[in-house]
This record gives structure tokens, C-alpha cells and sequence, in this order.
């Protein structure tokens, strides 16, 4: 399905007129090609457009062409009988085009939104990644045929239209029509080209470097753009010192599109988001949003250095743009916004990608793709969270320093061209060497002049070089992670490795070797202690010996420890009696990796129990989140049989344990954010477990809200929990409803969507799912979070299941075979059951498949693969289970279940 490299594209002149009245668009474009073998036919690609007309241009000849259509490969092929291409020789190609908007989110689409008025306005606009500009106009549809693009866009003069590149003239045409022309790109892959036509007002600030940036919204919501302005700036800024590259456009626009799939794209100098990935109201957001606009803008921009200036060849090195861009998420928030508390966040990304990753149905990050369905596939956890994750771990061991100046090296050396994996490796090796492209920068920064050829910061390798191609080649060409176990014996540590892996299949774990980056801290040392482990086993010695030893520090470690022989006694011992002796990222990890060792039965569930117990005086918000991602679950399976006993003592283990938590918690908008995130957190969860005293304020809180018809200023960060009680009456329900339908904030919207689907009203569940699916009140766009949300709901997770089965393949031609959006519905309606019944009715729908419809995607294995992994679970540790929660007596009796 590749193309030939027998043309190359130098050069787009691009027409395109969209009809937001017919809701059509036509369009001519014009390529420059250099010829690279002698060939007769020039091969592109094109996707659903009526060509009616192609030429090649020679000099002043035109020879008209012959058009023929491969439409399983989504390609054409320009022939003429009489001309044959030349090697060396440039020519030009012409031709004319048009299709209809498209009603999904891919390619150059509809979008819509209601005016204060009522009246519904229409818009269109791009998004192309990964294989959707066939889909807009003709063209050479693949990361590597880079070339420059000179874009004209026709509109009427009650719109404004905007591309990637800022507007050079407008032209007023005969018919009375604008024509806008922009001035010519960089040279760019043709995924990133943007054009949007509609009736967006803006905002704009000049960045220190120069760079004009806006950002776009429709009018009634402009007011919104302060936020993400501001921070725009900030990390433009950033990004341009950082890299030491400037930024190559004059401007940089940030458009917020009513409809829009993912949650933002990278267009270069045009990037498009959600609203409510954009739009901010100090007074309505609550704090999760805010960190969520900054690090989705600081991955946006991010991504004009890596992915678009430095592009992977293919989209089997994704990750490459997706890893980077989100490990420097975390890397600019962090620096330029220290208040947001971004580190709070960036563990649960990698735990997020183990889950994933710890099944058979994983894939490498670096992975081949040929057709358009698998390339969508790879927009997951793996190819964004884990390469952020295996990055993370290799600054670690490099050094911050270190990495900074070989990342810098790779952007410098690869500018405007395609990389493959090899090429980073090479770029992080020997960081201190300098060549022509550093300009001596290497010196400049102290780090390489002042450091001692064998520091034990800077080399954690003993003697030999360390080999960064081949150590990073262990966690980019294979799936999965390893298990480390130690085993302590005296000042002996004895190390091996296996991989983590979920299921009974142990020929799946056989025959994998990591080089794996060990650090450990010490009873007796809080020095960041460093060994590479490269072989299956090991051995390392401590100076003397210890009380207890925790590898992975802070995690920063792509694996998870097993400490055999008294170690995991030794650790529990010590959260029990002073957990604040390790950090809060220390004690999330411990939290995770006991409760992944009870699943591949290495550790009891007893002993993951016990240590669950010191969260009781836990406060972090990153151990407490984790706590509550290992302990809910284990409910959540249950509410799926009928076991309501051992269910309700579940419930009310948690709730007791995290009591004390809860109850100091204000109804307010007070202290950090991440206290902020957990306050939201915690009192949504007590609110829907019953917890009585909860469910009394924000019962009355609700109340009053809806006496004020909704003019009350609730405290954002508690609005949800309010919300969520309110929605449990159908007179609240419907209230909510009528708010939602008004609300020009995105954050109140999406707070109200999440109360409406987890009410124990089955009838309104029914009602808001299809309403989801037709775009009407709700938008299509929100129906896969709708769809997960009323699954997760005790009362309504069949409901869930029916409606993914029922409208499947309305589903799939909306949201695409292969996207991500259908991969969450999948593994999200499905991941919590846990009983034969449900498995073999999972089976037999996606059994019944065919290729077009869906059969053989990866998420259809990964919700397969979980639900065996729930039975197995349940089968094995259930009575453990029961049998611990019968010793520690009555607990939470306080606490009667309802709702979700």
C-alpha cells in the first residue's frame, strides 16, 4: 500500500473553496515533481474526490491524463500513452477536484455550533493525521514525501478562513467571493497542512521572540482565550530557548473546534483543539482543567520541534513524535508553570501503558504498519505513554544535562528531514563530543568541560561505554516490561529478570532480555545508589548491611520490583511506621507493583491488603490515586455478579480507609493544585459510595444551586460531587440537563456529562446515550467518555454493552476502524467483567466481524485478554479476598452504596 519512490513532490499550489451552504468543497492543485527512476505514471494518493480533470504540465505543453482509481489502496495512478517521466527532469501535474464535507472528524469536515440565539452556524476545517488529506485534495499522502505548500483558500465575506502559514493578500473575485492567499509553508509532511473556514474571533500577543500568536473561537466563547493565550506565549518562549532552535513560522495560531475527535492536533503554525482543551473560565474550570489546557498546549507546540521540524520516516516510529511530544509536556510544565505540580502526574502515564502493555496483545513501540486501520492503531498508550516513560528513564540515566544536549543534536542534525529510531540513539551517544552542528554550544553550558570522565552521577555503567543504541533497543523493538526480583541476603543482592506479563501462556515470556537501569536507595543511605543490569541474573553488593531496599526510585523506571525473602514485609513494615521515609512517588510505586505481583501470583493478596492499610494516613495525592486505581477495581468486578455482601464489605473498606481524608476535606476552591485534584477526587468518590455526611452537603449545596436556577458560584472543584448527587432524582436530572444545554463552558459541560451518566436512572442513561450517538444535545464527540462512563455505572453496564454492539457499525464509519476513540469504547464498556458468560458473549459479536468491520483490531484482543485475566482473578483470590476483610472486622458501616 506504499507508494513508489519514483516521484517526488517538491511543491503544492493548493485552491480549495469550501460550500457551507451546500456543504461541499472543489478545488484544483498544482504539484511540482522531480522524477527519481524513469517511470509513465505518476502514483499518488486520493481518497473519495471526483477528479475531473488532470494534466502534466512540460514546459508550456499540457498533456492531458488519464485517471485510473485504486480505491483499496486509496491511491491513483496518472497515465498518458505518449509521455514518459525522465530521471532528473522536473514536471508538474494539475488537477481538479471535489467531494463533499465529510460528517465525521477526519479529513476537511462539517462542524457546527448554536449562537446565544439559537441559530445553528456551520464551519469547516482539517484534520489529517494520520492518512486524511486524501481525503481533501490529491496528494503524496505519507510522512516522508515532504515539499512546500503555497495554500489559496474562497470564502464569503461573513467568514474569515486560516491556514498554516499567515495571509499574504485577499482577492475579491467576480462572483463576489474572497480568496485568500497564504505565503508559502516549510517544507512539511502533508499531514500537517491546515485550512479552516469560518466565523471565529481571536486574540493575539507577540511572543518574546517575535512570533504573532492567536487563538480562535467562535464568538461567544472568545472571551475564554486568555488562559491559553498567556500560556501560549510562555511555552513558545520556552521551547525556543530550550532547543536552542527558533520556532520557523512568523505566527502560530490555536484554534478551538466545536467538533473535534482527539483531544488537539499539531498543525504547524495552525493547531486545533477541543474546546475544552483551550477554552478556560477562572471562575467555572476547576483546577484538572487547568493543568489539562497547559500540558495539551505545551504538547501541541512541543510537536512543531518534534514531528513536525524532525518527522519520522513512518508512522512505525510514531512514538518518536507522540513519546516525545508528551514526555516534554511534563519537562516545559514542570519549568514554566512550577505551581501546577505537573510531576504529580506524569506516574500514572506510565502505569496507564503498563496496563496495556502487560498483555500478549501488546506491540513493540517501534512497530511495522502498512495499512491505514494499523497506523491509526498505533495512537495508543504504548507509542504516547510508554515512549514518554522509556525517555524519562533514559534522562535518568544520561543525566538531564546529558540529554538535553543529544536531544538538541537530533533536532539540529535531522531539521526538515525524517528520522528512524537509529537516529536518536546515535544523537544521545557520546553526548560530549562535539560536531559542526553544536557551534561549541557543548562547552558553553559547564556540563561537558566540568565533568569528571567517571563521576557516579554521569556514568552508572563501571568501565565499559555504555552503548545507548543497545540498551534502548531492549524497550523500543520488543513489547512488555521485565520484573526485577531481588533477593537480599546478608550484602548480597541477588537480581534477575523475566517479563511482566498478564495470562497463563509462559512461552509468551520466554526469550526476553532488557538492559535495564537499576537504582535503589537504602535503610542506611538516601544516596541514588545505580547498576545496570543487562544479563537474566545478577549479582551486586552493599557496603553493608540493611534494614530494607527499594529499587526503581521514584519509578523512574520502566519495570516493577519484586522483593523476595522478607523484603515486601520489610517495606510494608516501614509505610506502617514512617512512610514519609520514602516519597510520595516511592510510595506510589510500591502501591502498584504489589498488587500487579498478586495478579501474576507472586506475591498473596493478603500482603497487597496489608499494605494498603497505611494509606489511612496517607495525604499525597499520587499514593492516594494510586490506592484507589488497585482497590476499586476489585469492587468494580464484583458489581458485575451478584455477591453484594463481600461487594458492600469492599466498599466500605475503602471508604474507611480514606475516611479521615475525606472529612478534612473543604467544600472549596483552596490550597495546591494537586490538593485541589485529589479534593475532587475523593469527595466525588465518597459522594457516590454513600457516604453519609458527603452526601448530606452536597446534597444541600445542590439544592441551593438549583433555588439560584444555577446563578450560584459553586466551588469548581467540588461542582462534580454536587452534580453527581443532584443527578439522582429525575427532577435533577432534568435540571442538569437544562443547565447543560445553556452552558458556554466546557468545564461545566463536562462535569454535568459525567453526573448525567453515572445517575442510577437507567431510563435517562438510555436517553443520553443515543442522544450522544444522533449529536444533538450532546456532541458525537463526547459519546465514547458518555459510553465508558454509563458502563462503569452498576445499574447500566449492559446497557453499555448493548448499545456498543447494537450500533457498532455506525460507530466505526463515524469514529474510524482502527482510532482511538473506538479503541476506548471497546476495552472501556468491556474491561471490568469477569464472568464466562460475558466472555463468550464478547467473543461471539467481535467473532462475527468481518475485516472491514472491525475484525482482528488489537483492542478487540486487549478486551478479550482482560475480561480472561478478571475471571482468572476472581477464580483465584476471591475467598483471600473475603477471608481479609472478615478479619478486620466491620468496617464503614456508615457507608450505603447508590448510584454508580
Amino acid at each position: 500500500m506504499r507508494l513508489p519512490k519514483t516521484v517526488t513532490p517538491l511543491h503544492y499550489d493548493l485552491l480549495v473553496h469550501p460550500n457551507l451552504t451546500s456543504l461541499d468543497f472543489h478545488g484544483t492543485v498544482e504539484i511540482q515533481l522531480e522524477v527519481l527512476q524513469d517511470t509513465s505514471a505518476v502514483i499518488l494518493h486520493s481518497k473519495g474526490l471526483r477528479i475531473s480533470k488532470a494534466a502534466l504540465l512540460e514546459s508550456e505543453r499540457i498533456h492531458p491524463l488519464r485517471v485510473l482509481h485504486l480505491p483499496a489502496f486509496e491511491q491513483v495512478a496518472l497515465l498518458s500513452d505518449d509521455i514518459a517521466l525522465t530521471e532528473g527532469e522536473q514536471y508538474a501535474v494539475r488537477l481538479e477536484f471535489s467531494a463533499n464535507l465529510s460528517d465525521s472528524f477526519h479529513g476537511f469536515y462539517k462542524s457546527t455550533y448554536r449562537s446565544r440565539d439559537g441559530e445553528v452556524r456551520v464551519l469547516a476545517s482539517t484534520h489529517f493525521e494520520p492518512t486524511h488529506t486524501r481525503t481533501a485534495f490529491p496528494c503524496f499522502d505519507e510522512p516522508a514525501f515532504k515539499a512546500n505548500f503555497t495554500i489559496r483558500v474562497r470564502r464569503e465575506a461573513r467568514h474569515i478562513a486560516l491556514s498554516n502559514m499567515p495571509k499574504v493578500k485577499t482577492v475579491v473575485l467576480a462572483s463576489g467571493l474572497l480568496e485568500d492567499h497564504f505565503d508559502v509553508s516549510v517544507k512539511m509532511s502533508t499531514y500537517l497542512v491546515a485550512f479552516i473556514v469560518s466565523d471565529f474571533l481571536s486574540v493575539s500577543k507577540t511572543s518574546q521572540h517575535g512570533v504573532k500568536i492567536s487563538v480562535y473561537a467562535v464568538p461567544e466563547k472568545i472571551d475564554q482565550a486568555e488562559f491559553a493565550l498567556n500560556a501560549a506565549v510562555k511555552l513558545l518562549d520556552f521551547y525556543d530557548d530550550y532547543f536552542g532552535i527558533p520556532y520557523p513560522l512568523p505566527k502560530q495560531d490555536l484554534a478551538a473546534i466545536p467538533d473535534f475527535q482527539s483531544g488537539a492536533m499539531e498543525n504547524w503554525g495552525l493547531t486545533t483543539y477541543r474546546e475544552a482543551g483551550l477554552l478556560f473560565n477562572p471562575e467555572k474550570s476547576s483546577a484538572s482543567d487547568k493543568l489539562g489546557i497547559t500540558k495539551v498546549i505545551a504538547h501541541e507546540l512541543a510537536h512543531q520541534w518534534f514531528g513536525n521540524l524532525v518527522t519520522m520516516e513512518w508512522w512505525n516510529d510514531l512514538w518518536l513524535n507522540e513519546g516525545f511530544a508528551k514526555f516534554m509536556e511534563f519537562v516545559s510544565v514542570g519549568i514554566t508553570y512550577p505551581e501546577l505540580q505537573v510531576e504529580d502526574h506524569f506516574l500514572e502515564k506510565c502505569f496507564e501503558a503498563m496496563e496495556v502493555d502487560a498483555l500478549s496483545s501488546s506491540h513493540p513501540v517501534s512497530t511495522p504498519v502498512e495499512d491505514p486501520a494499523e497506523i491509526r492503531e498505533m495512537f495508543d498508550d504504548v507509542s504516547y505513554d510508554k515512549g514518554a516513560c522509556i525517555l524519562n528513564m533514559l534522562r535518568d540515566f544520561l543525566t538531564p544535562e546529558a540529554f538535553k544536549i543529544g536531544i538538541i543534536r537530533y533536532l539540529r542534525r535531522h531539521s526538515y528531514q525524517n528520522t528512524v529510531n537509529t537516529n536518536l540513539w546515535e544523537s544521545l551517544t557520546n553526548t560530549c563530543e562535539s560536531d559542526e552542528l553544536d557551534e561549541g554550544r557543548l562547552r558553553g553550558d559547564g556540563f561537558c568541560s566540568g565533568r569528571k570522565p567517571h563521576s557516579a552521577t554521569s556514568k552508572w555503567y563501571m568501565e565499559d561505554d555504555l552503548d545507548v543504541r543497545a540498551m534502548m533497543d531492549t524497550w523500543t523493538l520488543q513489547e512488555g516490561f521485565p520484573t526485577i526480583t531481588v533477593e537480599v541476603r546478608g550484602r548480597e543482592v541477588r537480581l534477575s529478570q523475566e517479563r511482566y506479563l498478564k495470562g497463563e501462556d509462559p512461552s509468551q515470556t520466554s526469550g526476553f532480555l532488557w538492559q535495564v537501569p537499576l537504582t535503589y536507595i537504602t535503610s542506611h543511605s538516601s544516596t541514588v545508589h545505580r547498576f545496570l543490569l543487562k544479563a537474566k541474573t545478577d549479582v551486586l553488593y552493599l557496603p553493608e548491611e540493611v534494614d530494607w531496599i527499594k529499587f526503581n526510585v521514584d519509578m523512574s523506571g520502566y519495570y516493577i520490583v519484586h522483593s523476595e525473602a522478607g523484603g515486601w514485609d520489610a517495606l510494608i513494615a516501614l509505610l506502617r511506621h514512617n512512610h514519609t521515609a520514602l516519597s510520595s512517588n516511592d510510595r506510589a510505586s510500591l502501591i502498584n507493583n504489589v498488587f500487579q505481583l498478586v495478579s501474576i501470583g507472586k506475591v498473596p493478596l493478603s500482603k497487597a491488603l496489608d499494605l494498603s492499610l497505611y494509606l489511612s494516613r496517607e495525604t499525597e495525592i499520587m499514593p492516594v490515586m494510586q490506592g484507589l486505581g488497585e482497590l476499586v477495581p476489585l469492587y468494580k468486578l464484583m458489581e458485575k455478579r451478584d455477591m453484594e455482601e463481600v461487594e458492600n464489605q469492599m466498599k466500605g473498606y475503602i471508604v474507611h480507609l480514606f475516611r479521615g481524608l475525606i472529612d478534612r476535606q473543604s467544600w472549596s476552591d483552596d490550597g495546591s493544585l494537586s490538593q485541589r485534584m485529589l479534593r475532587s477526587t475523593l469527595l466525588l468518590f465518597a459522594c457516590v459510595r454513600g457516604y453519609q455526611p458527603c452526601v448530606q452537603t452536597a446534597g444541600e449545596l445542590f439544592r441551593k444551586w438549583r433555588e439560584s436556577d444555577g446563578n450560584m458560584s459553586l466551588p469548581s472543584d467540588v461542582s462534580l460531587a454536587v452534580y453527581a448527587v443532584g443527578a439522582r432524582t429525575p427532577e435533577g436530572w432534568d435540571f442538569l440537563l437544562e443547565k447543560y444545554r445553556h452552558s458556554l463552558y466546557s468545564s461545566m459541560k463536562r462535569q454535568i456529562k459525567v453526573a448525567l451518566s453515572i445517575t442510577p436512572l437507567t431510563d435517562k442513561l438510555q436517553w443520553i446515550l443515543e442522544q450522544s450517538l444522533e449529536g444533538g444535545v450532546l456532541k458525537t464527540q463526547d459519546l465514547p467518555n458518555v459510553l465508558i462512563q454509563v458502563s462503569r455505572n452498576p445499574k447500566a453496564y449492559r446497557l453499555g454493552w448493548d448499545f456498543l454492539r447494537a450500533n457498532w457499525n455506525r460507530l466505526v464509519k463515524k469514529f474510524d476502524l482502527g482510532s482511538p476513540s473506538l479503541a476506548q469504547m471497546v476495552t472501556g464498556v468491556t474491561n471490568k467483567y469477569s464472568t464466562r458468560e460475558m466472555l463468550e458473549e464478547v467473543q461471539l459479536f467481535f467473532g462475527s466481524l468481518t475485516r472491514e468491520t472491525g475484525a482482528g483490531l488489537r483492542c478487540i484482543q486487549q478486551a478479550l485478554e482482560s475480561i480472561e485475566e478478571n475471571i482468572r482473578w476472581m477464580d483465584k483470590h476471591l475467598p483471600q479476598l473475603k477471608a481479609w476483610l472478615d478479619r478486620q472486622g466491620p468496617l464503614g458501616q456508615s457507608s450505603r452504596p447508590t448510584g454508580a
